[in-house]
């Protein structure tokens, strides 16, 4: 188990979804949600799975973000995207759990450690928390996360199948 994360809503929504959150504390100590990506997962259908089982997870720990984020440029960034990012900056030995590309981008060229979606189950499948990739990689598909073919081949190679 290796330090920290902070998570941003697409992937924390996709995990809920697919029934794979429970890989978030196994392969870290620390799962921090910044308060706009909890907010943004619970503005979800009422029917939501993810807005249903947010709020009773007790690993995740929650942070505030000051709201004048500051002086770095954020504009092409959702506010939870912006709040992860800022907060990993600040922080040491912390990784962001991030899938979408501008928000990726950025933060690489912050210099911050990222992981998406699917490096995370690769991870997974590594440390032996599931049994397959390819299960685990259809599942957060049919939960909404959108997969190149290419990625897809990659990172199934990178698992080991």
């Amino acid at each position: 188990m290796t330090s920290s994360i902070v998570v941003d809503s697409s992937p924390l929504i996709i995990l809920l979804k697919s029934g794979l959150v429970h890989i978030l504390p196994a392969l870290y100590e620390t799962i921090f949600v910044p308060n706009a990506v909890w907010h943004e997962v619970l503005a979800g259908p009422e029917d939501d799975v993810a807005r249903k089982r947010l709020p009773s997870i007790d690993w995740i720990t929650r942070i505030s973000v000051p709201s004048e984020l500051s002086d770095i440029d954020y504009q092409k960034l959702g506010k939870g995207e912006a709040e992860v990012i800022f907060f990993a900056f600040g922080s040491t030995d912390v990784s962001v759990l991030l899938d979408d590309a501008a928000a990726r981008s950025f933060a690489l060229s912050k210099r911050l450690k990222i992981v998406g979606t699917g490096g995370l189950l690769v991870r997974a499948k590594r440390e032996g928390l599931i049994e397959s990739f390819s299960d685990a990689m259809r599942a957060v598909k049919n939960a909404g996360l959108w997969v190149s073919p290419e990625l897809e081949m990659t990172l199934r190679k990178k698992a080991g199948e």
